[in-house]
């Protein structure tokens, strides 16, 4: 008998099977309940309340924070793969000093999230490279271990899954899915020029989540650009309209993250291949 079934037996007495049963019984229902974590944590928590480690109160209190912290690990989970986020890529991932143009007060303060209860929206524009993709994604995240529903796309798959889906009789359905999230996220607006039909798919995502739910757009298109981009004047100037009356526009100026990190790799190579070279010397 381990001592988890014996943790209440007073020595030497005759209930020691009355208690073993108890133990087991304990097991039974937690399992019912599908408490899985209640029933791995179970037996250190007994063993630590014989030995007078804790009070009967802390022990219920250890074995429901067990299960409660694998609750929420599985809900993390769940809601990050719903996410679909490019990368695991967190806020403090960012490198402000390889970017100088990133306003760190700024997305300090978006990492806040007030922005998603009041509905609002982020967009990021700079040019290719400068790294708007990574804080997009980063808050996603935050927002996500906040306990927030998210969502990560780009304009373009968006715009083809719309178009799918109307081809399909389902838009309705399809625009809902986009439409739920407390989050957003469309990376990549203007990338490519859009047709007519994705056009007003992209309206209609950004219109149905008008002053309900937040987007973060990222964009190497600057704000007096974006209609040419979109092709239709009205039509972007309505999109912006609403985008834009509950919205922040973090620019990011500076030199490309990805070529850094390029000449970064290049640089390491030079100098493997010339330390390699006096060796063989």
């Amino acid at each position: 008998m381990s001592h988890a079934e014996s943790a209440f037996t007073v020595p030497g007495s005759v209930n020691v099977n009355a208690d073993a049963a108890a133990y087991q019984k304990l097991r039974g229902h937690l399992a019912y309940l599908k408490l899985g974590a209640a029933i791995d944590a179970l037996p250190g928590v007994l063993d630590a309340a014989r030995d007078g480690q804790l009070s009967v109160l802390a022990a219920l209190e250890q074995l429901m924070a067990a299960e409660a912290a694998a609750t929420e690990a599985r809900k993390l989970a769940t809601r990050l793969h719903f996410a679909a986020l490019p990368a695991p890529w967190t806020l403090d991932d960012y490198d402000y000093s390889a970017q100088p143009g990133a306003d760190p007060a700024l997305i300090g303060e978006l990492a806040t999230l007030r922005f998603i209860g009041e509905a609002g929206n982020v967009i990021f524009i700079g040019a290719p490279g400068v790294g708007k993709t990574m804080p997009a994604a980063g808050l996603a995240r935050a927002a996500a271990e906040a306990g927030r529903k998210v969502h990560f796309t780009t304009c373009e798959n968006m715009t083809r899954r719309l178009q799918a889906a109307a081809a399909e009789h389902r838009f309705t359905t399809q625009l809902r899915f986009y439409s739920q999230p407390a989050l957003l996220v469309i990376d990549e607006v203007g990338y490519r020029v859009l047709d007519e039909q994705a056009r007003s798919m992209l309206f209609e995502v950004i219109n149905a989540r008008y002053l309900k739910g937040s987007i973060i757009a990222t964009s190497h298109v600057g704000i007096a650009s974006r209609a040419e981009r979109l092709g239709d004047p009205m039509l972007a100037a309505a999109a912006l309209d609403r985008l834009l009356h509950h919205g922040v526009i973090v620019a990011i100026e500076g030199p490309s993250y990805r070529m850094r990190a390029h000449q970064q790799r290049a640089e390491t190579i030079r100098a493997a291949a010339a330390a390699a070279g006096r060796r063989t010397r």
